[in-house]
């Protein structure tokens, strides 16, 4: 609590000594009017001295500022009326009125509408002094409507009746200001830091309460509840700023208050958002977890950057637009200046719309194993504008995301099923029935493997090599990593090797075999062929019939 009045006390210091230093009477320091003046309406100099001399808290005569405004069928209350109302909503907003660059021509014309008409104030140009007929300057019969709409914007939510419960004048002040308005001050910091601790607080319950309802608990405390300052901050600007205007402080020193609250309340709007991204963010991550690629978990924060860039530019030109800077020409030159970047970064450019087209089509994720011209290796990191990949040496590759867009990408990683093929050589020697209940053992090997695909493989004895014969291997492991294919094969070949030993099938290799011909008491090892061709065919047509009738048989 102590921390608070110590708040309270130095704010209003703060601001008392700006305002002292800001403090110029409007009329008579600022425009440097005569100690006494009279009513006078012959140019806009003159209308403008009398609307605002005769409202000066030492020369305060309502009546003889209403001059201005007293056209035919207005009477002097409503005149009175308006010529509190225009004063009272130029200094809430801080409009300098500056009478002594204000024509003193009594036949002055506007350059633009070539009509006898002056604006005083260019943010409030539909208010403006019109030549009379008889030759007096006065306030237009249209600025009138325009006084009151002006009023209830610069006054909203009927704060303007407060206004008739503070002095219109006073006569004795103390650091540029009345005490009336030192207490006014006072009051407004104090209430503005009692509001904000007790909007935080209401904030803070119902972010909790709504976050517990829906099952975010986890999200209160690090992403919802920094939310909650900044929103009761932005509350309470907003709040002072109806306030502010009904202390009716000195012009110069309201100008420079106002610029500051056109600047504060798009900053904090600007930190809300930004705090925001973090929840939408967050959301977004549980939207990719739900999804098996690994990469939109890379999305995410992107797309958290790309917001926080997106919501802090928009902020600060909201920012810059309230100051009252030209957006049009800022834009136009920042255009200009970056296409001159453009033409001298076009490789930057290049990656970014590569990552972009990378996250779009999404050709790989995270974890995959990717081959692409020279680059083979696993993917480990999709950044904005590069990829990193780790080769199957342990060294790192950064390969620019605009050469993967523009090449051709072969992902490993996406295969559903992992083809294993190879040849089984086993030696001329073996029977072609144990071949046959070899193949048979291979099929049943493959069928019995968990992880092996059971709709398509092909175990088949088809080439008869130079020194083999060979049994063709081909089968499909559905695991979805390398090293648990090198897993699955291992136990595949373990088992063809067993089955191997227990039938006696030898698995032949490259050999050289030398054999004599003849030997005293040995015959040749090379047949005799002295049977004739029909004999030949005779011999191979009981071959076939012997088939036949074995099949039969079965």
């Amino acid at each position: 609590m102590l921390r608070s009045y110590l708040n309270v006390g130095c704010l209003t210091v703060i601001i008392s000594s700006l305002l002292f230093f800001g403090s110029i009477d409007t009329v008579r320091a600022q425009n440097r009017l005569p100690a006494t003046y009279q009513v006078n309406l012959s140019t806009p100099y003159h209308a403008m001295l009398t609307h605002l001399h005769f409202l000066q808290s030492e020369s305060f005569d309502p009546s003889k500022s209403a001059s201005v405004f007293m056209h035919s069928g207005i009477d002097t209350v409503t005149a009175r009326d308006l010529a509190i109302k225009l004063k009272q909503s130029w200094d809430g907003r801080g409009q300098l009125v500056n009478v002594n660059v204000m024509p003193r021509n009594p036949n002055y014309m506007d350059s633009v509408t070539e009509r006898m008409v002056y604006r005083p104030v260019a943010n409030t140009p539909d208010i403006f002094l019109e030549k009379q007929p008889d030759g007096r300057w006065m306030y237009s019969l249209s600025s009138l409507d325009e006084i009151y709409r002006y009023h209830s914007e610069v006054f909203p939510y009927g704060s303007d009746r407060i206004m008739n419960l503070l002095p219109q004048r006073g006569s004795h002040k103390f650091m540029g200001l009345f005490l009336w308005q030192h207490i006014g001050i006072l009051i407004v910091i104090t209430f503005a830091i009692l509001f904000h601790k007790l909007l935080t607080f209401l904030f803070n319950r119902l972010l909790f309460q709504g976050a517990s309802r829906l099952g975010y608990n986890k999200i209160v405390r690090p992403y919802l509840l920094p939310v909650a300052r900044p929103l009761s901050l932005f509350v309470v600007f907003l709040m002072v700023l109806v306030l502010f205007p009904l202390l009716q402080i000195p012009p110069k020193a309201s100008f420079y208050v106002n610029i500051a609250f056109r600047a504060i309340l798009p900053f904090f709007a600007t930190l809300v958002f930004y705090r925001l991204v973090d929840v939408i963010g967050l959301y977004l991550e549980g939207v990719a977890n739900k999804n098996d690629s690994s990469l939109d978990n890379n999305v995410v924060p992107l797309l958290r950057k790309i917001l926080r860039v997106f919501v802090v530019i928009v902020g600060g030109l909201f920012i810059l637009q309230n100051l009252d800077v030209n957006i049009t020409a800022l834009l136009a030159g920042l255009s200009i200046g970056g296409l001159a970047v453009a033409l001298a970064a076009q490789d930057t450019l290049k990656n970014m719309f590569g990552s972009f087209m990378i996250f779009v089509d999404k050709p790989f994720s995270v974890g995959h194993w990717i081959t692409s011209g020279d680059i083979d290796g696993t993917v480990e990191e999709v950044g904005f504008r590069s990829t990193r990949v780790r080769t199957f040496r342990n060294s790192l590759t950064y390969v620019p995301n605009g050469k993967l867009a523009d090449t051709t990408i072969d992902n490993h990683g996406l295969r559903v099923y992992r083809r294993f093929y190879m040849h089984i050589a086993v030696t001329y020697d073996t029977p072609p029935d144990l071949i046959e209940v070899f193949v048979l053992g291979l099929r049943k090997i493959v069928e019995n493997h968990p992880k092996t695909r059971k709709d398509f493989f092909l175990i088949e004895f088809n080439e008869m090599g130079d020194f083999a014969l060979k049994i063709m291997f081909y089968i499909f492991f559905a695991v979805p990593t390398w090293p648990e294919e090198l897993r699955a094969r291992h136990e595949i070949l373990i088992e063809i090797v067993r089955l191997a030993e227990k039938l006696n099938v030898r698995f032949a290799f490259p050999t050289q075999t030398l054999h004599m011909e003849t030997s005293p008491g040995k015959e040749g090892l090379t047949p005799r062929y002295d049977m004739s061709m029909l004999e030949f065919k005779e011999v191979m047509e009981e071959y076939f019939h012997s088939k036949e009738k074995n099949k039969n048989n079965l």
